[in-house]
């Protein structure tokens, strides 16, 4: 019996962390690759060479994208500009260049300024992930049932057209669902979705350890459910987040400036003893985490800690 028609003959993969690691995994796993070349350098090239994620593995960018009919960036943001400005020289006509980043306006920008006319820009975020890193993290269920948002460019030509619905059929083969939108939409929309929710966790986590009366051993002996959540979204990728907030700014500083006058008000809420407001928003938000639930976008690693040997996660903890 036949098996599925593969959707590229070939894929490059720039970076082989938690999501190039399982979009590798992924695509074997469905059929819709025949040949994976990764483009990794360092320790993280030999583990992958090590783990067999790839038919090919190379620190040369050139060598990695030259055949590929997709070139996918998975490096954090901000070295996506300066990984395509070397890679562009050597795309092959006809390819589709995209990215898996959490912030696409800045990302976008930097993929087209070194792209040539003759290949096809799709930039794109599957919104899924876990608090892991480094190739040894990926799994292929990683998008199953999440959400990946592309975001094209407004090209009327069949042929760019032809690339966009290619790509779409890639990520859904990957068990993603795919929507599409605009970059600026894009990034609010993961400034407060995303990007605000890590900033709040890396604050919060960074407080309760600077306090003085509070000892490190009572933090971690006491921690309830909610903290244990915000330690966990903050043992994310450093690097990776870093660069979200450098090249996103302008969102997160604008849901960021809303939040803190909503936090404001909530605070004098308590201040006037005001039980009403307080448990008026508390059955609001309690009503969008059970949407949340129905919608099936609860969870985001359901076999991970079975298969590499992490606590697993519980079905209440978000994607970070």
């Amino acid at each position: 019996m036949a098996g599925p028609t593969p959707i590229y003959d070939t894929i490059a993969v720039i970076g082989c962390g938690l999501i190039g690691g399982s979009l590798v995994r992924a695509a074997r796993q469905a059929g819709v690759v025949n040949t994976i070349v990764i483009a990794e350098q360092g320790p993280a090239r030999t583990r992958v060479e090590e783990l067999g994620l790839g038919d090919r593995v190379t620190a040369d960018l050139c060598e990695a994208v030259r055949d590929a009919d997709l070139v996918v960036f998975a490096t954090p943001v901000r070295a996506i500009g300066p990984a395509a400005e070397i890679a562009a020289q050597c795309y092959k006509p006809g390819a589709t260049i995209t990215d898996v980043g959490s912030v696409k306006g800045a990302v976008g920008q930097a993929l087209r300024a070194s792209a040539p006319a003759t290949v096809h820009v799709v930039p794109g975020h599957p919104i899924a992930g876990t608090e892991h890193s480094g190739p040894d993290s990926g799994f292929p269920e990683l998008f199953d049932n999440r959400w990946t948002i592309l975001t094209p460019s407004s090209d009327p030509s069949p042929d760019y057209q032809a690339a966009v619905e290619r790509l779409v059929r890639f990520w859904t083969a990957l068990g993603a669902k795919v929507d599409t939108m605009d970059e600026q939409h894009h990034d609010l929309v993961l400034a407060v979705t995303s990007h605000l929710p890590h900033l709040i966790a890396y604050n919060i986590v960074g407080t309760a350890d600077d306090l003085e009366k509070v000892t490190q051993t009572e933090v971690m002996k006491y921690s309830a459910g909610g903290f244990r959540d915000f330690t966990r979204i903050a043992a994310s990728d450093p690097v990776m987040w870093r660069d979200v907030f450098l090249t996103n700014k302008d969102a997160v500083l604008e849901i960021l400036g809303r939040f803190l006058e909503d936090l404001h008000t909530l605070s004098r809420h308590i201040r006037m003893g005001d039980g009403d407001a307080l448990q008026a928003l508390f059955t609001r938000t309690r009503a969008i985490r059970r949407g949340i639930i129905q919608a099936g976008q609860e969870t985001a690693e359901p076999d991970f800690g079975r298969h590499h040997g992490h606590a697993p996660v519980s079905p209440d903890e978000p994607s970070p």
